[in-house]
């Protein structure tokens, strides 16, 4: 295992969005997601383009192409962990904004909830 541990964001209902689009993919996408994830665990922050990308605000892009287009799947780093929030197919040449405020108000909740843990 490496330095950081990914998981799913799980939203109040249970549900992990970014688990079921995953899940959704041909087997052979879902490879090549697996083989990004063990990198991104392995490296974290350092793991950089074409691979990855920081948006801004804290949250991270993972990047790879598939049968249906570019799959983008957006995550943040908390302490030992990343999180993944979102995953779309991206069509267009900028990563759309409603994606990123996604992302970034799933981080917000998550904090949230550790620090009410604590």
């Amino acid at each position: 295992m490496g330095r950081f541990y990914c998981f799913y964001y799980s939203l109040s209902s249970g549900r992990m969005p970014v688990k079921e689009f995953v899940e959704s993919l041909e087997s052979k996408t879902q490879g090549k997601f697996s083989c990004l994830r063990r990198l991104l665990e392995e490296l974290g922050k350092e793991l950089k383009q074409p691979h990855s990308k920081h948006l801004g605000s804290n949250i991270f892009e993972l990047r790879f192409q598939s049968e249906v287009g570019t799959i983008r799947v957006l995550y943040f780093f908390w302490e030992d962990k990343v999180v993944m929030t979102n995953a779309f197919v991206k069509k267009s040449v900028k990563v759309p904004l409603k994606e990123i405020e996604l992302a970034k108000q799933r981080r917000e909740i998550f904090i949230g909830n550790q620090q009410e843990e604590r």
